[in-house]
């Protein structure tokens, strides 16, 4: 899996970077532990989780 960065998931809207969440989390799940693949995963799945907490309505 290609690490995707917040530049790139700017520009897409909350149901894409939904599926995109999901897509990365099934390659982290499919991927050798430590892995190149895993450690792309991860990481995308964390700049993913940011960028909606970013646009979440604040309390």
């Amino acid at each position: 899996m290609l690490l995707v960065t917040r530049f790139e998931l700017v520009a897409k809207d909350e149901n894409e970077l939904r599926a995109l969440l999901r897509y990365a989390f099934n390659e982290l799940a499919r991927s050798e532990p430590e892995s190149h693949c895993a450690k792309n995963a991860l990481a995308s799945i964390e700049n993913i989780q940011n960028e909606l907490a970013s646009r979440a309505p604040c309390p």
